[in-house]
This record gives structure tokens, sequence and C-alpha cells, in this order.
């Protein structure tokens, strides 16, 4: 493409279509006919989904799997995963069944606060400022009473409002920091909403204050806008059991294992080279959850990230032990989740994974999403521990470059055979695919 294009998205979805494929593709009939392949034949469906999102061109699938067996504080759950990679749904189920003869796993909510802010210049002395918050807190609050009333009737609302003089790192710069308790929403547009009307609010009583000069009436407020970083909204996900109790048919020293493991936790809470690939491997079970569910699995990211360096370092998120002959397991990590609003209430798939859950509340969502990332982290590191990462994902990987090389039943049977004893790899399975074809 060789020209800018202007008034994209104008054009009818048709007219879309037609215009990448001419521009993108050297066959673009083949381009507009798998486009089209993936749109769903229900036309009010696919308006739904065409609405998500702006210039929207068809659909983009993610498998939905189920790992079930998941015993959660003494009730057992089946939890929907939406993933692409090889062996995570696999590794959640595998752990779940383990952990479920073992006591299952136990969650608590710790907190469930979330942050916004209103970040403003001012150029006057920060004790006026304060003073003149203090005369005018209630009058912000109170402005911001049509947008929370609904939310307050459910138990939330705004929790507590202070000033943040943040000159030493920026000149002029001060926060006014708000938090907030959202129950079974995730509040991003509730808070934003009230955010933007305490800007308002601020400037105009600015304005009226008689202490200010001219000058310092002229607040600069530069953005309104809540925080993904929710280190006080926090559940806790563990296991433990009896060191001999993690006997299996891999695991035949359970005191070995447990040491080696708990070797690996702490790597992994020293280097950040390995705690960056050892919290991803819990994120494939966190976001996996988080995308089924109809969260924001973008701010979850961003939020467990930051937790994980919170301590000036990037460091594990998990942790493990053995304390009088008992191995435990757990970690803590921020999790902003909603159960209704949004996709929640919009998309089908979201719905039936909501229902596969039992139309959980947003507290008990996070306490399945951590258990779920905790269960990931265990599979991951039983693995590397014993047998070796590659064992069980290659096997699955193994299935993939069968599909991309279209092998028939025959190929298949005598592939899968051949790999029972042989490390698979992708140059391997095709060599062997091409021999069998000669």
């Amino acid at each position: 493409m060789s020209n800018a294009v202007s008034g994209f998205s104008k054009l009818s979805k048709e007219e879309k279509i037609n215009w990448i494929a001419q521009q993108y593709f050297s066959q673009p009939e083949v381009a507009v006919a798998t486009l089209k392949q993936y749109w769903n034949s229900d036309t009010q469906l696919q308006q739904l989904h065409d609405e998500f999102i702006e210039n929207t061109i068809s659909n983009f699938y993610l498998p939905l799997g189920i790992a079930p067996n998941f015993l959660i504080n003494d009730r057992y759950y089946s939890v929907p995963m939406v993933i692409e990679e090889s062996s995570v749904v696999a590794a959640a189920a595998k752990s779940a069944k383990f952990w479920s003869t073992r006591g299952g796993f136990k969650a608590t909510v710790i907190n469930t606060e979330k942050i916004g802010q209103v970040h403003f210049l001012f150029s006057g002395e920060a004790d006026k400022l304060q003073a003149f918050f203090r005369s005018v807190k209630p009058v912000l609050l109170n402005a911001t009473e049509s947008i929370t009333k609904n939310m307050q009737k459910r138990g939330g609302g705004i929790v507590s409002l202070t000033l943040h003089d943040k000159t030493v790192d920026l000149p002029q710069y001060y926060q006014l920091h708000v938090t907030f308790e959202t129950k079974d929403s995730m509040g991003a547009n509730f808070i934003n909403s009230c955010l933007e009307q305490l800007a308002k609010t601020l400037r105009e009583e600015a304005q009226k204050y008689a202490e200010f000069s001219e000058a310092e009436k002229d607040i600069t407020v530069v953005m309104s806008i809540l925080s993904n970083f929710v280190p006080n909204c926090l559940v806790r996900a563990e296991v433990s059991c009896p060191v001999e109790d993690l006997a299996e048919k891999k695991i035949e020293n359970p005191q070995l294992f447990a040491e080696k493991f708990i070797q690996a936790v702490r790597i992994a809470e020293i280097e950040p080279y390995r705690a960056v690939t050892h919290n991803k491997g819990i994120m494939n079970g966190v976001d996996a959850v988080v995308l089924a569910t109809g969260n924001d699995f973008r701010a979850v990211e961003a939020g467990v990230h930051a937790y994980a360096s919170k301590n000036g370092t990037y460091s594990s998120l998990s942790h493990a032990k053995i304390e009088n002959g008992i191995f435990s397991f757990w970690m803590e990590i921020p999790l902003a989740l909603g159960t209704v609003g949004g996709l929640t209430s919009l998309h089908p798939m979201v719905k039936m994974a909501l229902e596969i859950l039992g139309k959980p509340s947003a507290q008990e969502l996070m306490q399945i999403v951590a258990v779920t990332g905790l269960a990931q982290n265990f599979a991951a590191l039983r693995s590397l521990t014993t047998t070796g990462i590659q064992e069980g994902h290659m096997k699955m990987h193994l299935n993939n470059i069968l599909n991309q090389y279209q092998a028939t039943p025959e190929e298949r049977k005598a592939i899968t055979t051949h790999f029972q004893n042989h490390t698979v790899s992708h140059a391997s399975v095709v060599e062997l695919i091409e021999n069998l074809r000669k």
C-alpha cells in the first residue's frame, strides 16, 4: 500500500473488507471468503459482535476450554479458560485433580479497594492548597452524589479522598487520590465519571476561594483517570498438605520434590529473568479465566506485574515453604474484576462462562481466577523440577504441527507412535511427515 486511506471508518463493512482484500492480498476473493467464513450465521448476533469495537471486519476465534475438578473453599468448580497456548488447560486440570485429593485450594479476598486520581498543577503555596482542600472536600464529595447514589445502595461508592503533594517529583504537581468500592462491577466507567466530576468541581471551587490569588485560582487539571495498579484489591490463593502426601507416579521421593520445588520458587524470588517467565506461567491461568469472563486482561496484567515489582525489584508472585512437615504454596495478587456490566451482560459466551462458574460475585471470581493462576504455576514448577517442561508441552504441540501439515489419520498414528520414544521438535516432525509421504 502506497497511499493513506481517507474516511475508512465511514465505509460500510463490505466496503472495508473489499478495500483490505484489494490492498493487501494477491487473491482478494480468497481473503474476502476467509473473513466471511468466520462471521456468525445469526445476523443479529453478528451485529452484536460487530459493535463491540470499531472498524470490525470479522470475528477472531480463540478456543474456550474447561478445566474441571477445581476444589476451592470446599466447593467444586469447572473453570472456563480462553487461551491459544497448548497444554495450559491440561496443566490446570491436572493440578486441580492433584489438589482435589489433598484438601483442595483455599482462597481469601483480603481487600477490594480500587483507586483513581485527578492529576493537576497548582502554582501557589502548598499550605494554602491544603487549607483549600480541607474546606472544599465536603463540596467535592457532594458533587458526585448523583453518580454514586446507585453504587451506594449496593454498598459501594467513594471510600476516601485525599490530597497528595507530588512536587518533589514534578514541579507544581498534585493529586486528588480517591479510593473506591465498586462491588460486583469492575467499575472503570463509574470511577472515571466520579473523577471527572471531582476535577470539574475542584476548578470551580478554586475560582471562588478568596484566599487564592488570581494565578492560584487557575488550577490546571492534566487528566482524571482510574489506576490499574490496585495493590489493595488483593486475593490470596494457597494449597498445603503433609510432604509425604505429595507422592504420586512421577514424585517417588516427595521430600526431595518439595525441597527442589521450593528452590525453584526461591530462584524466581531473587532472579528477575526467571521471575518474568515464572509469573508469565501464573498469568497463563489468570488471563485465560479473565478473558472467558469478559474482564480486562490488559488491566489485570499491568496491575499484577506492577505488584510483582512493588519492593523495587521484579520478583515471583508465588511462594513456598516446608514447616513442621507441611508443604505450603501460595500467592497474593491484585485483581480488579467484575461480574456485572461491560461484556458480562452482552457477550453470550461470557454469560455462559459465568453460568458455568455458578454466577459468582466479583469476590468469588477473584478467588477462582487466583486459584487458576496458582494451579498453573504449580503444574509448571512440577514439570520443570521433574520431567522437564517440554515433555508435556511438545506432545500438545505435536498435534498443532500435524494440523498445520494436514496429516492423514494413518500419518497421525505412525507419527504419534514414533514420538512416544523420541523427542518432539518441529523439524523432526516435519522430516518424518516428508519421509512418510515419499
